[in-house]
């Protein structure tokens, strides 16, 4: 299909979602389906939900509506669905609360926020997320606030519908003056939320309090016309055309709200509570509409002091929005922000987000007061990944030691900016983590925020970020010299194993060849222990213990592998890499290698180009900075 083609499909997609009609075929509509005249938080709810929800094995619900773009913040966007969303959805005083989303800069607010926007949009095009309000309302407000108050109760048991809201002053006088009270005969259309439309979904932006006018809220008088009507309380005087009118059956975003001059927070105050503000000369008019705010944590802080904010304070539900604290999901926002860029021709070598990943986590990391817990074991718990000697529940504990970890530390747009440096050098065609480690380094000098000692702290997490990927890189290097390695792995594991299970039991195994009963093979079981630094009194608790893990997967129908017990596989790789590292060690060296280590060196390059992601350049990098790891 040529462009102009999907033009004109598209045109025609847009034209079917058309609909107008009068009042009374709008009823026909409510009938068959009451689930069309939802609360604005309804609809934002089931909007959510509409994308899917799916639960882990521990019971927690993922919200793919988020999750598909944001990284890192699942407990978080858990609680704010369930908590607020959900909450509000079901009519509970939740709804008749601003959401203020509170966290450090970069968090992902804005993100959230503008995720809900789009959102809206996509769902209102949707069957079931069609909106219909009176044609050419300013408010678009919902066709059933035109039932007069004495029949409402009727018409709520009649079809099933609770009824909230009353006309709007433009449309109380069109009711009266161009339809003669017939309601039936008012016109009804389906609207599309939009926010460059001004339709259902608006944001209000503080300027500065001198200059700013609460029209920007709440509409304005149009002066154009008190001649013509004569009177500054007629409707038709009027622009209902602030934010707060425009976000009706929708969502507004109120940026940086902490920072608006009180009288434009006051008119909140009713709008939360009581679902109506004050505009002009008219009678309280009818809101339904979500607030959300964002702020960060010193100028909430500073307005949870201020005792004049008591009032607005217990009209908020305040949901922290930290930083992740997990490195592969740290690695995917990086990937995400590279892969919107210009540069995403740049190769960046296998490891180098994950090293710049690291070092920004280990930012954000509180020290454990708990006994034998480093940044680094904790930055692994937290990813997921197995430590010995540690439980579940440990890491449960962890997370609620320091209730605001990760409202600190620094920034995925920071680290975003010092890879951008590294992939904007005119000579590169490929950057690898030590290009990235540098680079960010290099950027703690030009940070205007980091004091002379916050920058040694940081210099000490770029170390230690050198450090885990100088293993990293061994251990790639290692894996491709090792012809299929996972073979290898597995092979020595099963080997293990049986020589572990006969040794326990005290039983004999056969020989394969011979067919002849021996024993255990001891020196084998400690050669691969030893690499983990298991003692002599200590094996047999340890290879007990894995027997036990063994009948934990069989009766959990899961087969266990090399890579179901973290040491075990840290012991297997170790006693792999030994048996090679003098080989890998005199072969990447070497200046001059002869021609069979050159013929090993292109396997292994192609390798790890085949099969690890690299391209040739960093691969031969990657190859002579090992070689220079072994040596030292």
């Amino acid at each position: 299909m040529s462009f102009l083609d999907r033009l004109n499909s598209y045109r025609a997609e847009e034209e079917a979602l058309r609909w107008k009609g009068t009042f009374a075929q709008y009823l026909e509509i409510v009938r068959e389906n009451p689930d069309v005249v939802k609360t604005a938080h309804a609809r934002i709810y089931d909007m959510i939900a509409s994308e899917g929800i799916e639960t882990d094995a521990d019971g927690n619900h993922h919200y793919l509506f988020f999750e598909r773009e944001m990284y890192g913040l699942s407990a978080t966007l858990e609680r704010l669905v369930e908590e607020y969303f959900h909450a509000a959805a079901r009519r509970t005083d939740v709804r008749k609360r601003i959401l203020l989303l509170m966290g450090p800069v970069s968090g992902g607010k804005s993100t959230i926020v503008t995720m809900l926007k789009r959102g809206l949009e996509r769902y209102s095009r949707t069957p079931s997320g069609a909106v219909y309000a009176i044609a050419d309302c300013p408010m678009h407000e919902e066709p059933l606030h035109l039932i007069p108050q004495e029949l409402r109760s009727e018409f709520e048991a009649e079809y099933g519908v609770r009824i909230e809201g009353n006309l709007c002053p433009s449309c109380r006088m069109r009711l009266d003056e161009e339809f003669g009270g017939r309601i039936e005969q008012v016109p009804i259309e389906r609207v599309l939320l939009s926010e460059e439309r001004r339709v259902g979904i608006g944001t209000f932006s503080p300027s500065d309090p001198k200059s700013q006018d609460i029209a920007d809220l709440t509409g304005s008088i149009d002066f154009s016309t008190i001649t013509e009507y004569g009177s500054e309380s007629d409707p038709r005087a009027y622009r209902f055309d602030g934010e707060l009118n425009k976000a009706n059956r929708g969502l507004m975003e109120f940026q940086e709200m902490l920072k608006c001059d009180e009288k434009f927070l006051w008119h909140l105050l009713s709008l939360t509570q009581e679902g109506n503000f004050k505009a002009g000369r008219f009678a309280l008019i009818s809101a339904d509409e979500m607030i959300v705010a964002h702020t960060n944590e010193a100028e909430y802080r500073a307005f949870v002091a201020n005792k004049k904010n008591e009032a607005l304070q217990s009209r908020m539900i305040v949901m922290p929005v930290p930083y992740n604290l997990r490195v592969d999901d740290e690695v995917k926002i990086y990937e995400k922000l590279v892969q919107q860029s210009d540069l995403k021709h740049v190769h960046i070598a296998p490891h180098a987000l994950r090293t710049a990943a690291i070092f920004s986590i280990l930012t954000r990391l509180k020290e454990s007061k708990k006994q034998g817990v480093d940044l680094l074991k904790k930055l692994y718990l937290y990813n997921g990944q197995t430590v010995e000697g540690m439980k579940e529940a440990d890491v449960k504990e962890l997370r609620t030691e320091f209730p605001d970890e990760g409202m600190s530390g620094l920034d995925p747009r920071y680290i975003i900016n010092r890879i951008s440096t590294a992939l904007i050098r005119r000579d590169t065609q490929c950057i690898n983590a030590l290009d990235v480690l540098r680079a960010i380094k290099d950027g703690l000098d030009q940070h205007p925020s980091i004091s002379a000692e916050d920058r040694e702290r940081l210099l000490n997490f770029v170390a230690m970020a050198r450090r885990e990927y100088d293993e990293m890189a061994k251990t790639e290097v290692q894996k491709a010299f090792v012809y299929s390695f996972e073979e290898s792995a597995k092979t020595l594991l099963d080997n293990y194993l049986d020589n572990v299970e006969a040794y326990c039991n005290w039983q004999k195994l056969k020989d394969p060849l011979t067919g002849e009963e021996i024993d255990p093979d001891e020196k084998l079981m400690r050669s691969i222990e030893e690499q983990i630094g298991i003692s002599e009194n200590a094996k047999r608790a340890f290879r007990e213990e894995i027997l036990i893990r063994i009948s934990t997967y069989a009766r959990r129908g899961r087969r266990f592998d090399y890579h179901s017990h973290e040491r075990l596989r840290e012991a297997i790789e170790k006693k792999l890499f030994a048996d090679l590292k003098d080989v890998v060690k005199i072969t990447t060296s070497s200046k001059t290698p002869n021609e069979t280590q050159l013929k090993k060196i292109n396997e292994v390059t192609a390798r790890l180009i085949d099969e690890h992601g690299y391209c040739s350049s960093c691969a031969n990098e990657l190859l002579r900075y090992t070689g220079s790891l072994l040596n030292r």
